[in-house]
């Protein structure tokens, strides 16, 4: 079979797209013939920082959709040509506050998914929703499972409430917009870009600003009661000064600086929440997929490369060039 894979060089330079042996499963396993893994931020992080290139050859990616073409002799759940997703976590079943320890996401530290074949625990399978096509259900899982948990596990949003999204682009605040429209929630977005501002408004959202404009004067008729932070250091007191006292501040990312300064007084005195979020749960995962299947939610989709092309789709996504989801087509 043949597989992205990772070696020799540190980053984007030491992608290949290469023959490699296909994985033999055990009796809870499945193997799955792969049509589109998701391409996520993640896996450049991974493969820059994550990786040592001289540790040998590793395969990265977290998502796919494809077609069981072999389940282990104890496998119930899932048979032989199932199109199925995958759950792109191992060691976190139940929802929770924090996933236990030892808890780890496919693509890191083991093989993960952007291959033609490769092996699964069954249990993290299920059948794709039905009115996904592949390419869609095959960049669904991680970015859907984080938005989802981080609007409504952690921050709990209600229908009315007003969610704001800076940074407006990867697959989760793509997601993140239309979950929370889905349940009635008015959403407003920031962007650099005022072509990403634009596709934001077309996408449903009620308001979209510049990133670096003064928020409280553009915001001044709002009140903000969450703010879904992934940038970072560059708007993270911004969020703090725009959200309404008493609201809340979920942060699932930092794509600037990870290190910033808060002014505790000002912060107990308003009496903010501070949550952290990361992915999901299996639980969150299967209550994620019935979501968008009875809300009729599919991904925001920008482009699908070819797998021979992982150089340059990797470098779209760092550059921060899309607008929704890609993905890499393998079968």
């Amino acid at each position: 079979m043949k597989a992205i894979v990772h070696e020799n060089k540190s980053g984007i330079p030491g992608l290949s797209y290469r023959e490699m042996e296909k994985p033999e499963i055990s009796s809870e396993e499945c193997l799955l013939k792969v049509n589109v893994g998701g391409l996520n931020r993640r896996d450049v992080a991974v493969i820059e920082n994550k990786h040592d290139p001289d540790s040998g050859p590793f395969i990265p990616g977290s998502d796919a959709f494809g077609v069981v073409a072999e389940a282990g002799e104890g496998v119930t759940s899932v048979s032989e040509g199932d199109e199925v997703v995958v759950y792109p976590g191992l060691g976190w079943d139940e929802k929770s506050d924090a996933p236990p320890k030892g808890y780890e996401i496919v693509g890191f530290p083991d093989d993960g998914t952007f291959a033609e074949h490769i092996k699964i625990p069954a249990k993290n399978l299920a059948k794709k929703p039905g009115h996904l096509t592949s390419e869609e259900a095959g960049v669904l899982s991680l970015a859907a499972l984080t938005a989802y948990r981080v609007l409504f596990t952690r921050a709990n949003i209600q229908k009315g409430d007003t969610i704001l999204l800076p940074g407006i682009g990867s697959g989760v605040l793509t997601f993140a917009l239309k979950f929370a429209k889905a349940i009635g929630a008015r959403v407003i977005v920031t962007s650099r870009s005022e072509d990403k501002q634009k596709q934001a408004l077309e996408l449903g959202a009620d308001k979209a600003i510049d990133t670096y404009e003064d928020w409280n004067a553009a915001l001044a008729e709002e009140t903000v009661d969450v703010v879904v932070e992934s940038i970072g250091k560059q708007t993270f007191q911004k969020s703090i000064d725009i959200v309404r006292r008493g609201g809340t501040i979920v942060t699932f990312g930092a794509t600037t600086e990870d290190i910033i300064e808060l002014d505790i007084r000002s912060f107990f005195y308003g009496q903010y929440n501070l949550l952290g979020s990361t992915m999901g749960s299996m639980e969150e995962w299967k209550e994620m997929l019935q979501f968008v299947e009875e809300k009729d939610i599919r991904p925001v989709m920008d482009k699908i490369f070819d797998a021979t092309d992982c150089q340059e789709a990797f470098a779209y996504i760092k550059e921060s060039k899309n607008l929704g989801k890609l993905g890499l087509k393998f079968n």
